[in-house]
């Protein structure tokens, strides 16, 4: 009778056990890895051994120094660009911050640099210098280094490239909007550095 009972509870757990992994396995989604036309717009790699954007002014996530501020000369910082892809025929290059009090931009974004059509040879940009290429708008409606210049604390400054495997049949003078819609399925690899600055 005892053996009975034990057989009984093992078969029960078992019964138990399967039922339940069933009903996990119906519910679990295959894990779906993105497609090159899925890696386009924001869709940053930061992989170590990818594409890379640095800079020698500042480290990535530290602070931008006052001289390429409102509070300095305002001028670009120096930057580079390694492991680019050997098939590149273009970058795509845009400063923005994320950070603006929506009371200013709904949004919350303000665009500070829009570039595209940078020639591939490019190691990049020097210091207070416009890279060869098609300089868009920013949000402020120049056509410029637009320098960091936050109205209430500290921002992020997001320097974004891409390796782009076409060059972007795009007025002057365009939008980043207009520039991420072109870079759609034809972004090889991107890169991101971050600076944060507050008012002096």
């Amino acid at each position: 009778m005892r053996a009975r009972t034990i057989a009984l509870l093992i078969a029960g757990l078992v019964l138990v056990g399967t039922t339940t992994y069933l009903r996990f396995s119906r519910q679990t989604e295959p894990i779906v890895r993105p497609s090159l036309e899925q890696k386009q717009k924001y869709f940053i790699f930061n992989r170590t051994d990818g594409m890379q954007i640095t800079s020698s002014a500042f480290l990535h996530n530290s602070l931008i120094p006052v001289v390429y501020t409102c509070d300095g000369d305002g001028i670009s910082p120096p930057l580079a660009f390694t492991g680019v892809p050997a098939e590149t025929k273009s970058f795509a290059f845009f400063i923005d911050d994320p950070d603006v009090p929506k009371s200013i931009m709904p949004d919350g974004m303000f665009d500070h640099w829009v570039v595209w059509n940078i020639p591939p040879s490019s190691t990049g940009i020097g210091e207070g210098e416009v890279p060869s290429g098609v300089v868009g708008s920013n949000t402020a409606g120049s056509r410029r280094y637009y320098n960091p210049c936050p109205p209430d604390s500290e921002h992020r400054y997001f320097f974004r490239l891409y390796a782009l495997d076409t060059l972007l049949d795009l007025p002057a003078g365009s939008t980043k909007a207009a520039a991420q819609q072109a870079m759609e399925g034809h972004i090889l690899d991107s890169a991101e550095l971050i600076g944060r600055y507050r008012r002096q």
